[in-house]
């Protein structure tokens, strides 16, 4: 069942962990299938090196599990994932990482400011990247923290926990973790340079002002 889209969680899965993103069995990956609403997850306990496709658990929005090829359970964080879905009818995959920079600010409760542009690709309606309140893994809490921040932002900071990413592709959503970490560190930098002092900021309407140069014009054929 769904056998392409098992093989992008694992890809992408496996990308994580080979990029730094998260480590051995930290962090979990989803993507929603459009026709059938049914999720594919990376399973519970199982080290992504050793991954196999067969391995992603299938589960419908109600975290009934659908199919468990290799008797596998969904990842414990599945609630989680399943509230990006409710409350966002737009969001197809969702990746959560524990990259270290982010989850430093994330510790301390403390957003991510519009230091660099790019943080104009995380869809952050508000110019900077929020924090979700504190939620024990796998509890409803957990899920429920994340459903106001997504209403801001496609990249939030999960308090004393780590990054949440969504997306209508999960390569596009493992990009934006990608994007959160290197904001992170270069907030990081800046403040430890400024010597704690806060850095200057891009204005939200700086950044609301972005289009695509006129100047660059299409030869017609």
């Amino acid at each position: 069942m769904l056998e392409d889209l098992k093989k992008q969680v694992v890809q992408y899965a496996l990308s994580a962990d080979r990029s730094g993103l998260c480590k051995h069995r930290a962090g979990n990956f989803s993507v929603r299938d459009p026709k059938t609403g049914y999720v594919c997850i990376t399973p519970t306990g199982v080290d992504r090196e050793e991954l196999s496709y067969h391995d992603i658990c299938v589960i419908d929005l109600e975290a009934n599990v659908i199919e468990a090829e290799t008797g596998l359970r969904p990842t414990s964080e599945s609630l989680m994932h399943l509230a990006a879905y409710k409350c966002r009818s737009d969001v197809h995959a969702v990746a959560h990482t524990h990259s270290r920079f982010a989850t430093a600010f994330a510790v301390l409760h403390k957003p991510i400011p519009a230091v660099i542009y790019e943080i104009l690709g995380l869809g952050c309606k508000k110019g900077y990247i929020p924090v979700a309140d504190y939620g024990r893994p796998g509890t409803p809490e957990l899920a429920q923290s994340i459903v106001e921040p997504l209403q801001i932002s496609d990249a939030v900071l999960m308090e004393s926990h780590g990054v949440l990413a969504v997306d209508k592709e999960l390569k596009e959503a493992l990009l934006k973790a990608h994007y959160v970490e290197e904001t992170a560190e270069v907030y990081y930098r800046a403040l430890t340079i400024n010597g704690g002092e806060e850095p200057p900021v891009v204005p939200l309407a700086e950044l609301q002002k972005w289009e695509y140069p006129k100047e660059i014009k299409l030869l017609k054929k």
